[in-house]
């Protein structure tokens, strides 16, 4: 039983000895969206009205802004300048809608490298044809790897939205990308 005893206290003394290896700790960057901070690819000033702008992003990866029929949406651009469209008029509202003022990038630092993981934005959209004044603000979580950008949570209003999106984001390269209404 002593034997027994001391192999048990050595495992138990090596394995507390092991660094662990948590998962990196994310933070966050802020980038801007506001039109005067973008370059403007294409405009149309009729009564459609068309925007598409590139919005600069961190590490290498920029968004696309889009803007038809007072719908926004965003691209993701990766850094080979592959897009990955996020088509928020679908997968959060149809709705006449808006973007926030500012991206959310969750970030992991590896080395001196800053890698994006996910990206939150806020999503405006105006949701009752009665009442058009009337905006329902969601907090929209896409996922950043390297194969796939797309939405994966939107978060209803609520006292904790941030937090609820930042903890979705810090999740969001293990879920699967949001089902666009058919």
């Amino acid at each position: 039983m002593p034997k027994l005893l001391i192999s048990l206290s050595t495992v138990l003394l090596l394995t507390a000895s092991i660094p662990s290896q948590a998962a990196p700790q994310l933070t966050s960057v802020y980038t801007s969206l506001e039109e005067g901070n973008c370059k403007t690819l294409e405009a149309n000033e009729d009564e459609a009205g068309w925007y598409k702008g590139r919005c600069k992003g961190i590490s290498g990866y920029n968004l696309l802004l889009m803007e038809g029929d007072l719908r926004q949406t965003l691209t993701i651009v990766d850094p080979k300048n592959k897009e990955f469209p996020l088509d928020l008029w679908s997968t959060v509202s149809s709705g006449f809608s808006s973007l926030g003022a500012k991206a959310e990038w969750r970030v992991k630092k590896q080395g001196n490298k800053t890698i994006p993981v996910a990206l939150i934005v806020r999503f405006n959209a105006s949701e009752n044809p009665e009442k058009p004044e009337q905006t329902t603000s969601y907090l929209v979580v896409s996922k950043i790897t390297n194969n796939e950008m797309c939405v994966t949570d939107v978060v209803k209003p609520n006292a904790k939205a941030n937090e609820q999106a930042r903890a979705l984001a810090d999740q969001a390269a293990n879920k699967a990308c949001k089902a666009q209404p058919t």
